[in-house]
């Protein structure tokens, strides 16, 4: 797995391709080798097209697990992910579309259930973000975006799924170290990872009697499509150089996080949030 040491200055057009990345993201094409923890279960994965999403899908399959991979309209790199998912010889269900929209969001569910036979695992991780240095950059339109498809799009999906899931079931919830450390420039987006940490752990006593565990892993600076997508191409040169570690984090370090809480060897793992954020504190 390759360390970076910063990143050549580039910009992309949200919501970002990861084929067009300089350098492309590490998801564990080469390197990730499942032993069989998941074997036979079914997982959802949301923005499972790139980055984070696209390492726990692979991660999933490598690990026994058939996916469902929700996305945008990024269609090269969905396929090339389904690709990776098949070669694994995992079925992968790719369904396009806005998670902003809550009946898009029941028919992700929906589609699961037909093709895949059930839902056993649910990962909520697309997002969007954007930086902005003052609040009036901030339009309605994007503050209300923002809050509908990271942390509306967790309610709706998770409120179609749970009656679909048998005990051992698992729901996960992609937080940010910026639920506990807000960046200034990312507030809309800061505030609903906050949300997505806060609604997990609801879910974990809401759901509990039903033996589903629900869990939450707070990412922090990951080499995604987001970051040049979203931010200036100055910030993406340094993105991650002030961590602890001194450098962002490969998707492919997440993997393993997710793939801990989506098994049995999480069994007794409920209400908890993961960090994975090169050293930076979320308490």
């Amino acid at each position: 797995m390759g360390l970076n040491m910063g990143f050549p200055e580039q910009q992309q057009t949200a919501p970002g391709l990861q084929s067009e990345m300089t350098p492309v993201p590490d998801c564990g094409e080469q390197s990730y080798e499942g032993s069989g923890k998941l074997a036979g279960k079914r997982a959802v994965i949301t923005g499972g097209d790139s980055g984070i999403g696209r390492a726990v899908a692979i991660a999933f399959a490598r690990e026994g697990a058939d996916v469902l991979i929700s996305y945008l309209d990024e269609h090269s790199d969905a396929e090339d992910v389904a690709e990776l998912v098949r070669a694994a010889g995992r079925k992968c269900v790719l369904v396009s579309g806005d998670l902003s929209d809550a009946a898009h969001c029941r028919s992700v569910i929906e589609r699961a259930v037909a093709e895949l036979g059930g839902i056993d695992i649910l990962v909520n991780n697309a997002a969007y973000q954007m930086s902005h240095d003052n609040l009036d950059e901030i339009s309605d339109e994007e503050w209300d975006y923002t809050f509908r498809l990271n942390i509306g799009a967790y309610f709706h999906l998770a409120k179609a799924a749970v009656p679909h899931m048998s005990p051992g079931s698992a729901i996960i919830g992609s937080s940010s170290v910026n639920s506990d450390m807000p960046s200034p420039a990312l507030a809309p987006y800061a505030a609903t990872k906050a949300a997505i940490a806060n609604f997990s752990a609801s879910l974990a006593q809401l759901l509990g009697d039903k033996g589903i565990r629900v869990n939450s892993v707070a990412p922090g600076p990951i080499w995604t499509p987001l970051i040049p997508a979203t931010m200036p191409p100055e910030k993406v040169a340094s993105f991650g150089d002030d961590t602890p570690l001194g450098r962002a984090g490969q998707p492919a370090e997440l993997a393993a996080a997710y793939v801990l809480l989506a098994s049995d060897e999480g069994s007794y793992i409920s209400g908890a949030r993961l960090a994975v954020t090169g050293g930076r504190p979320v308490l």
